[in-house]
């Protein structure tokens, strides 16, 4: 059973990985205020990338509970378990202003274009930018963030996992913020960090659950 929850974490985690990179590849960054920002809006790319975003956030904390079922020490499994619990509600929270992003932009897009008025596109802005929105999703990227460095903790405790493995995600994770302000080859260049970060660990993990035994 150990093994098989192990094997689940680890998959769940390098799809996320590779999740995030799909996200940063394939959304379009063009100027938010324009016309050609308020139809980038209604793209395919923009929701596939979305989409992909949310999809990720599910599934890295199942990696999280993966890590719990290969360690038997108490002290890094009380860690991993507190890691899948935060991950678990930062997704969450994370998650609701997606929905928005995903959702309510493209509908403010479609409207923007169909009336060929730019300044619609300040209503987006303006959800975006609200006090409880912005709140929720910097909280649970704080989670998201905390998350992954008591991950990284655990796994460098263990001593049955390369110890350096969790750094590259924790690292992708407390930028995961200040990313948004990169540009978009920077954010292509985040992705990738998190993709490396994530299947780092997961092959970590696979291995481990390899030597489970029977």
């Amino acid at each position: 059973m150990h093994e098989s929850r192990v094997r689940i974490g680890a998959l769940g985690l390098a799809l996320a990985g590779i999740l995030f990179l799909v996200y940063e590849t394939v959304a379009p960054r063009t100027a938010q205020n324009t016309l050609e920002g308020a139809a980038s809006w209604t793209s395919p790319g923009w929701s596939i990338g979305h989409v992909a975003a949310i999809i990720g956030l599910i599934l890295i904390p199942l990696g999280w509970a993966g890590l719990r079922n290969t360690l038997a020490d108490k002290r890094t499994e009380r860690l991993a378990d507190l890691a899948a619990t935060l991950g678990q509600i930062g997704s969450a929270l994370a998650i609701s202003y997606y929905g928005a992003e995903v959702y309510g932009l493209r509908a403010i897009g479609a409207r923007a274009v169909a009336d060929g008025d730019a300044s619609l596109t300040a209503i987006g802005e303006d959800f975006r930018m609200n006090p409880i929105a912005a709140a929720v999703f910097a909280i649970g990227l704080a989670l998201i963030a905390a998350a992954a460095v008591l991950a990284a903790v655990a796994l460098w405790r263990s001593g049955t996992v390369r110890r350096w493995s969790g750094v590259p995600m924790a690292t992708a994770m407390v930028l995961y913020l200040p990313h948004f302000s990169l540009p978009h080859a920077a954010r292509i260049g985040w992705g990738a960090l998190v993709t490396v970060g994530a299947v780092w660990i997961a092959t970590e993990l696979w291995r481990s659950a390899s030597r489970m035994p029977d």
